[in-house]
């Protein structure tokens, strides 16, 4: 079989490796494609895997290409991504909502607010009106063109739900190709906290019965295509071993092997949160200054996000029995590290990061504090709420520091040290929410199937809309005011609109330096006509007091010479 797997970029073929991996032992045939490229380490990852599998193949696909209906579809799209977080599943996650009214056409914002105020009918009303507009803008042949020559049995595609991807335009085509398409959820926060799902594919490759739930409720996908097969993602750290021992470990990073150590996992926080090496920092010294004796002398290892190295640059932990360590887990020596950095560790500290589910894979206490600083981060998601309630929970959660240094305690406390590791316990939230068809019941296989499976799936035909020429006139009278200044309010975001002012104000400023700087030509060139002006009039009056002075010599002389002559003549010469 010849599998076509798109992927935003090279990173997220990552939470796939295992069913890659087993895909091509089985002898299919799979082409890894991208929309960009990316640093975080997933195109080493998947170098390794073809030159491992010669089915394997890689590179980039064609993009849509940037015109006028590329600009209206993407407008289109960001305002149904909108109206989406006008339902009553996210009045409570003010965060996304913000983050979405950001970057959403002033137009949308204003249906937004009126729908959220008259009630989920007309969300459906104004949302039903603007996906027929999106589905109405014409293909781009280029990338019709790629699949016709590829001519994949399937296509899968992870993660479809970000914003300004063109894997939606592959999926369209894919179907009008009838070849059967799948969604791979790439997290736990996908469904939820990213872009709409905006035509169904053949299959939806979902983690548990929280994910099915979103998908139908939120994507308004069928419940038949949507198959549950637990994370694959986290197939690798069930009955694993680390790959030294606690003391070999803790020399390397440069901690002490005893007493036990804390692990700090770090996020991806929303843009505009603090900075989190800061609050971290804060953090320790809380610990340092408690009135436990163990969080005083506790060794501490944080592991930053591979997104956000940047921000630990400067930070000084010299002094407080800490150390920043750690790599993106892309390769088998840094996931190695990770495996052995979470095995270690007496409990896990962090804000919202899915390492606090592999944490309770492998069986450590998970520890949060939710303070108003970080609470959009926290509570100001939809998935957050899963560690809190999903198969009772993962996390302890604290709301104040005091309470948090207190289950802190607790959990050092509890710390077992037996045989060189912490005796694991796994809590049901596991078997719940990672391996729901069996805590021994690894993901990966009924993945594999299930993608097999597709190879005799009679792909759903596209949906004919009666009312398809009457959305396309609509969408190409919104695509032909896009450089219309009058209706820039409605066509832009409000983050557009910024970047457009300061672009003006920019240019503004520009203009007038360079009307200054003429200006300032101008004048010296007039200065200088001046001065050549009165140089020429002092030379011309230099001139003339020359030819008068020797007129006046010259009449001088002639007086004097007429006088000489009248004296000879008086004389009687």
């Amino acid at each position: 079989m010849k599998i076509l797997f798109l992927g935003r970029h090279y990173t997220y073929f990552r939470n796939f490796e295992s069913v890659l991996r087993r895909l091509a032992g089985r002898g299919h045939a799979i082409h890894l494609a991208v929309e960009r490229d990316e640093t975080l380490g997933g195109l080493s990852m998947v170098q390794a895997l073809a030159s491992e599998f010669p089915s394997i193949t890689y590179g980039e696909a064609p993009g849509r290409a940037d015109d006028d209906w590329s600009w209206v579809v993407n407008r289109l799209r960001l305002g149904l991504d909108y109206l989406r977080y006008q339902h009553p599943v996210f009045n409570s996650a003010r965060k996304l909502r913000d983050r979405s009214r950001d970057r959403t056409p002033g137009a949308f914002v204003a249906l937004g607010r009126a729908v959220r105020t008259t009630g989920g009918w007309s969300r459906r009303l104004v949302s039903g009106i603007v996906r027929g507009m999106e589905r109405s803008v014409p293909e781009d042949p280029a990338i019709r063109a790629y699949l016709e020559d590829r001519r994949p049995d399937i296509v899968l595609l992870t993660p479809l739900v970000d914003l300004g991807s063109s894997q939606i335009e592959y999926l369209r085509e894919a179907r009008a190709l009838r070849i059967p398409t799948g969604l791979c959820v790439w997290s736990w926060d996908h469904l939820s906290s990213k872009a709409l799902i905006r035509d169904a594919p053949d299959r939806v490759f979902v983690w548990n019965s929280t994910q099915r739930r979103e998908a139908i409720e939120l994507h308004d996908v069928p419940a038949d295509r949507i198959v549950v097969t637990g994370a694959q993602c986290f197939d690798q750290w069930f009955d694993r071993q680390p790959s030294r021992d606690r003391e070999t470990f803790c020399r390397q990073v440069g901690l002490p092997s005893s007493p036990p150590y804390l692990l700090w996992v770090c996020s991806a926080l929303f843009q505009g949160s603090p900075v989190e090496a800061q609050f971290v920092l804060k953090w320790i010294r809380a610990l340092r200054k408690s009135g436990s004796s163990s969080l005083q002398s506790a060794p501490i290892l944080v592991r930053p996000h591979p997104s956000r190295l940047a921000e630990w640059e400067g930070v000084d932990l010299s002094g407080l029995n800490a150390v920043v360590w750690g790599g993106n887990p892309v390769d088998a020596q840094s996931r190695a590290d990770y495996f052995d950095t979470l095995y270690h560790s007496a409990a896990v500290v962090g804000i919202n990061t899915s390492a606090f589910i592999e944490a309770g894979i492998v069986g450590r206490p998970v520890h949060t504090l939710v303070v108003a600083e970080m609470a959009d981060n926290q509570t100001g998601t939809v998935h957050f709420n899963y560690l809190l309630n999903a198969g009772g929970g993962l996390l302890e959660v604290a709301r104040n520091v005091d309470e948090h240094l207190a289950k802190l305690d607790a959990s050092l406390a509890k710390a077992d040290l037996r045989g060189g590791s912490y005796i694991a316990e796994v809590k049901p939230f596991v078997r719940q929410f990672v391996r729901p068809n069996g805590l021994h019941v690894a993901a990966t296989p009924l993945f594999v199937e299930q993608v097999e499976s597709m190879a005799t799936l009679q792909a759903a035909a596209p949906h004919a809309d009666p009312l398809a020429g009457v959305w396309r006139l609509m969408a190409a009278r919104a695509a032909r005011m896009r450089d219309d200044e009058r209706y820039e309010r409605w066509t832009l975001s409000q983050r557009e609109l910024t970047s457009l002012e300061k672009l003006r104000g920019s240019r503004g400023i520009k203009a007038q330096q360079r009307a200054e700087a003429r200006r300032a030509r101008e004048a010296e060139r007039d200065a200088r006509a001046r001065a050549r002006e009165e140089q020429r009039a002092a030379e011309e009056r230099q001139r003339a007091e020359k030819a008068a002075e020797k007129a006046r010599q010259l009449a001088g002389k002639r007086q004097r010479v007429d006088a000489e002559r009248t004296a000879r003549q008086r004389a009687g010469w």
